[in-house]
């Protein structure tokens, strides 16, 4: 392992927990972040994402990625990338883990339908929704709600992106239970688990677009950096067939891409003077990054995706059905709350805006097959598209 560089994250030195824990037992010899990564492993919201939307939505096959794995995608790149940076790796696993948990069922189109349903009510994101259901909704411990993480967790998962400067009420929140320091710079850990999920996404989603037919190669060739790296792929592997070079061609992607990262993040590691974790949180901008080269080559390959695979036709349709489930559920159970399980029903608020997001927090939760079901259930029969 490589030392640890004195910009990363001490879990020696954390800022510590939002409940404080019982000491005196030990359940084996892990540090704090060690012991986030695996409440996060642990928890049903983790568990849940097996069945949650990455890109087509409840996938008959299994041979599409879905939330969980390509949750543990970003977290092998994420792992990768901080041990070569010489970070804190249990950190940087624990924030890519985690960072799409607050997902509804089927993805975007999921989130859309929430957001509108509590239009007025504060709306609805996933990134907000992430810190709840981790601090509030999870309750496997006795004397609190949430999974109590430590403060860099739940720091690196409010502000990956960076500062956040308008809070959506849930992050809002949480914020104001355990103060995140929202308006400055994240640790590099979150910095780098932000663009390891950059980085998976945007070659697996060629991956699994490539194997449902909606893209081709020739159309990805059109693009620059992956004409970059089909042309390496060819040289290496001359005479091979092209269908067995898409995936080394994914592979070679983001090989590219980590490699970059790893160049430009160490310059300008050594340019900004940084010589803590504090001063990178000072710093006043994102230390982990791409080349400008890369950088622009990136959000090109992104435009591209968006044209032509999540804008696709047959997933603007599906997207489309996606929505009315949620709308549908939304209107069943605030209409009617003994649709809902006992337990919800029997929490749920009196007053608004808190009745409705309890009803959103239960649809939240629900994986792409559930919220099916129970729109079946509370609703009535959907006729859903061939391979929905």
């Amino acid at each position: 392992m490589s030392p640890r560089a004195p910009w990363a994250c001490d879990p020696h030195a954390s800022r510590g927990r939002l409940y404080e824990e019982q000491t005196g037992t030990t359940r084996g010899p892990r540090d704090a972040f060690q012991r986030d990564r695996d409440r996060i492993v642990h928890s049903i919201s983790f568990r849940r994402l097996r069945h949650k939307t990455q890109v087509f939505m409840a996938p008959d096959g299994d041979h599409f990625r879905v939330r969980l794995t390509h949750s543990l995608e970003v977290a092998q790149i994420g792992r990768t990338i901080a041990r070569a940076l010489g970070l804190n790796e249990d950190l940087t696993e624990a924030l890519c883990l985690a960072h799409d948990i607050g997902h509804p069922p089927f993805g975007h189109a999921g989130e859309r339908a929430l957001k509108n349903a509590l239009e007025g009510r504060g709306g609805f994101d996933h990134n907000g929704h992430t810190l709840r259901a981790l601090m509030c909704l999870e309750n496997p411990y006795p004397l609190w709600d949430g999974l109590n993480l430590s403060w860099e967790t739940l720091e690196g998962l409010a502000k990956h992106n960076g500062p956040v400067r308008h809070p959506g009420w849930a992050l809002a929140a949480a914020d104001a239970a355990f103060p995140l320091d929202l308006g400055s710079y994240s640790s590099l850990e979150a910095q780098v688990a932000a663009l390891a999920d950059d980085i998976a996404y945007d070659n697996h989603d060629i991956d699994d677009g490539l194997r449902a037919g909606l893209l081709t190669l020739d159309q990805l060739l059109e693009q620059p950096m992956v004409a970059e790296a089909w042309r390496g792929v060819e040289a290496r592997f001359p005479g091979v067939d092209r269908k067995r070079l898409l995936r080394e061609l994914v592979r070679a992607q983001i090989g590219m891409m980590v490699n970059d990262l790893l160049e430009t993040t160490r310059g300008k590691i050594a340019a900004s003077g940084v010589e803590s974790e504090a001063d990178v949180r000072a710093a006043g901008e994102c230390l982990v990054c791409f080349s400008p080269g890369m950088r622009d080559g990136e959000r090109a390959l992104k435009r591209f995706m968006y044209a032509n695979l999540y804008h696709h036709p047959h997933q603007l349709a599906a997207a489309d059905h996606a929505e009315r489930i949620i709308a549908g559920l939304f209107a069943a159970y605030a209409a009617d709350p003994g649709l809902m399980p006992d337990g919800w029903d029997a929490q749920l608020p009196a007053e608004e805006p808190w009745r409705s997001r309890h009803i959103a927090d239960f649809i939240a939760g629900m994986t792409d097959r559930y919220a099916v079901a129970r729109y079946c259930e509370a609703v009535g029969p959907i006729d859903l598209p061939e391979g929905f």
